[in-house]
């Protein structure tokens, strides 16, 4: 029997997968980096659970999170999206959706990579952690403060220091699996 961390012993099978082999694997893709951006986003006051029984729905909604065709989204996209049920209809998430790509988009451009950009916040190697219990795990960082405060400053919207410090758990920038979860060693 594997000890996982606690949030994962749902019987979701789809929370398991992602406990077991996506949360906490260092992301450097940046078509990767900008889904799990946006449904961090998405995320905001539903469980994560919400998110990934829709996440393939979000796929097809969001051109696969290609940054250049979101940005171009236009009022009769916006109108489709928010028709959708298979994604989350809250038309200030969608807006902000549209507008973080165009904000994605600027940073690519300057720095090359989102991916450049970002793990810049944690000097390009993961925040190793040695929680020994979920509650020990913090809400957000001094990390995620900066990084929250730089994506808001670039025009980026829900991008909040708790949002941002769940993006950086998720994409591997901290690994928070506590110690005695089989995962903690393996990323």
């Amino acid at each position: 029997m594997l000890t996982r961390c606690a949030w994962a012993a749902a019987s979701n099978p789809l929370y398991l997968a992602y406990h077991d082999e996506e949360w906490g694997v260092p992301l450097h893709d940046d078509r990767g980096l900008f889904e799990m951006l946006i449904l961090e986003g998405m995320q905001a006051g539903l469980s994560w659970s919400t998110i990934l029984n829709k996440r393939t729905n979000f796929r097809l909604a969001f051109a696969g999170f290609h940054a250049a065709k979101i940005a171009a989204y236009d009022v009769d996209d916006v109108a489709a999206l928010l028709a959708n049920p298979g994604i989350v209809r809250n038309r200030l998430k969608i807006a902000a959706a549209i507008n973080n790509a165009q904000a994605f988009l600027a940073l690519q451009a300057e720095f090359g990579s989102f991916d450049a950009y970002i793990w810049q916040f944690v000097g390009g190697q993961p925040v190793r952690n040695a929680w020994q219990a979920l509650r020990d795990l913090p809400a957000h960082t001094p990390i995620s403060d900066a990084m929250s405060k730089d994506l808001r400053r670039r025009g980026f919207k829900f991008v909040g220091s708790t949002i941002c410090y769940a993006f950086m758990q998720a994409t591997g920038m901290v690994n928070d699996h506590v110690v005695s979860c089989f995962r903690y060693d393996q990323v």
